[in-house]
């Protein structure tokens, strides 16, 4: 019987390590969470596009590591912001800015708009050797006036996808990671596996 594929993953971000970690686990898949490396890569996310972070956090991790790394970049975009925050997501607020700042700068900036339509994007980079290859998911919602949900992380709390009634801070992980655009590019991804294993 083959040995697992032994992957690493290229984040810090505990809450993407869970979501990768559920998404991913019926897979014959070791994961190898950055934060198992001693002294990881600190990789700047200074790319103009999400794909292109992405792709330079899993090279980071794959040279460092000389195994094949997974990597990902997600973006929050709001049809009324002309796409915005986008490759900017985790620094909406400022370069220092934390989740809660980045959610009330949201707030604060969408306050009295009508269209609330947004997108979360991810885009997932697999690096092995030279080869790169990406796969993106996509969910669609709308940003609710105020906070609701404890759950999740980042802007969970605002998000409410399209044909719930929950945002995804209120949902249980597991439904919130059946619909996810995490999980739709990691769908994508476990076929790529699938079919070169």
């Amino acid at each position: 019987m083959p040995s697992p594929l032994r992957l690493v993953l290229g984040t810090g971000n505990p809450g993407k390590v869970d979501e990768l970690q559920a998404l991913l686990a019926d897979l014959s898949i070791d994961l190898v969470p950055a934060s198992s490396l001693d002294a990881p890569p600190d990789v700047v996310e200074d790319a103009d596009t999400l794909a292109g972070n992405a792709e330079k956090k899993a090279r980071a991790f794959h040279q460092y590591s000389g195994l094949p790394a997974l990597a990902d970049d997600t973006g929050l975009e709001v049809a009324a912001l002309d796409g915005r925050p986008g490759v900017h997501t985790a620094r909406f607020a400022g370069p220092d800015a934390t989740p809660d700042d980045n959610k009330h700068k949201l707030l604060d900036v969408m306050e009295g708009v009508e269209d609330r339509r947004a997108r979360f994007r991810t885009v997932v980079a697999l690096v092995n050797d030279d080869t790169v290859h990406t796969f993106e998911g996509i969910c669609e919602g709308t940003i609710t006036t105020a906070p609701h949900g404890d759950g999740g992380f980042g802007y969970d709390p605002l998000f409410r996808p399209d044909g719930y009634n929950q945002t995804f801070a209120e949902m249980p992980p597991d439904a919130k990671n059946e619909i996810s655009h995490r999980r739709k590019a990691l769908d994508a991804l476990r076929s790529f596996l699938a079919h070169t294993a």
